[in-house]
């Protein structure tokens, strides 16, 4: 049975993303508000996102499955999401309207999600890692 299914959700999300921008990132990227091929700078950049994503969102599912504490990947997933925050910000005057909603907007909720899932409390009945029994 899974005890966090929060953590599955959040997880799923961000491992189908990351997925997306590997298989094909030009269309991964249309959704997210750029109709046109960035050029092959950008494309590199997009599917090394994705390999983030994919890792982190899986992580995430792994633990969640597994009954693992999951807060130390929300903190993962909200601080990769801060990384694209700041980074949106440095370019905001040059993005469209709607990559300003969608992408910088995006990463402020994906930046919630992350906070709220690191800093809520252990699932009762979760196993502890060995990090928290050394400590």
């Amino acid at each position: 049975m899974i005890k966090d299914r929060a953590a599955l959700v959040a997880g799923c999300i961000r491992l189908a993303s990351g997925i997306s921008f590997l298989v094909d990132p030009l269309r991964a990227n249309r959704l997210w508000g750029e109709p046109d091929d960035p050029g092959p700078s950008a494309r590199l950049l997009l599917r090394s996102m994705g390999y983030r994503d994919a890792l982190i969102g899986g992580l995430l599912v792994n633990a969640a499955l597994r009954g693992r504490d999951t807060r130390g990947w929300f903190l993962a997933s909200g601080g990769a999401d801060a990384a694209d925050l700041l980074g949106g910000i440095s370019v905001h005057a040059d993005l469209k309207r709607g990559q300003q909603i969608v992408g910088l907007g995006g990463a402020v909720v994906g930046i919630g999600v992350g906070l709220w899932g690191a800093t809520r409390r252990r699932a009762t009945g979760m196993p502890l890692d060995v990090e928290t029994v050394v400590r």
